[in-house]
């Protein structure tokens, strides 16, 4: 009478452990996946606009457009992040249409990548700029975002920084009410040492690993 008694126990306890595994897997799969982030990523110039022009011959539009195609390998493993370019090749879109094709997406970031040029061959550095525009919330992360990334790429590889800046780049005033925005200037092509560091892909790739990993990380996304 034991004997059954306790086997009848044991199949009691497999049968309340089966039903709480079987729970735990309903409430596992039956929540819904964290939504995904959408970044857009603007692709400087393009086409018959070259942008700046190294003093080593390197154009701007060919840098940048390296630089985003790396991000784009390295998100590659992100399953909550979605990431669309402006462009994909060797073509020049209007400033109006990178600003659609955010708001088309409903963009979670907006980030415009640019190479900095100057009349002064010494100027060097990296700066990073937010719409210069009334105070919102979407302007704030902003500001965050562009001080997480400016500071990623100044620390990590003792580029000069030139600050978090502002400014009324129509791509950050038509972007800006839709999502956080920033157009990063990276070294300046008219600057020997950064334009042949910029010409190196060895370099790009850290630098797009920088910008990847400081938006993953950014509490205010």
């Amino acid at each position: 009478m034991l004997k059954i008694q306790n086997r009848k126990m044991k199949i009691q306890l497999k049968n309340v452990i089966f039903l709480l595994l079987l729970l735990k897997i309903c409430i596992i799969f039956g929540q819904p996946p964290s939504p995904k982030k959408i970044f857009v990523i603007d692709v400087g110039h393009g086409g018959k606009d070259a942008g700046a022009i190294g003093i080593n011959g390197i154009m701007e539009k060919d840098v940048v457009l390296q630089l985003a195609n790396e991000i784009l390998r390295l998100n590659k493993g992100q399953r909550n992040l979605e990431i669309y370019l402006t462009r994909y090749s060797d073509t020049l879109i209007s400033l109006t249409d990178r600003t659609r094709l955010a708001k088309a997406l409903k963009a979670d970031v907006f980030i415009s990548l640019h190479c900095n040029h100057s009349i002064n061959p010494g100027a060097t550095g990296t700066e990073v700029y937010v719409a210069n525009t009334a105070l919102s919330q979407n302007l704030r992360q902003s500001i965050y975002l562009a001080h997480q990334v400016h500071s990623g790429i100044t620390t990590n590889f003792g580029i000069k920084s030139r600050g978090v800046k502002f400014a009324n780049f129509q791509v950050l005033r038509e972007t800006v009410a839709l999502c956080p925005s920033i157009l990063i200037e990276l070294c300046f092509l008219s600057n020997w040492d950064e334009a042949e560091y910029l010409s190196e892909n060895s370099n790009l790739k850290v630098l797009a690993f920088s910008i990847l990993n400081s938006l993953i990380k950014s509490p205010e996304l």
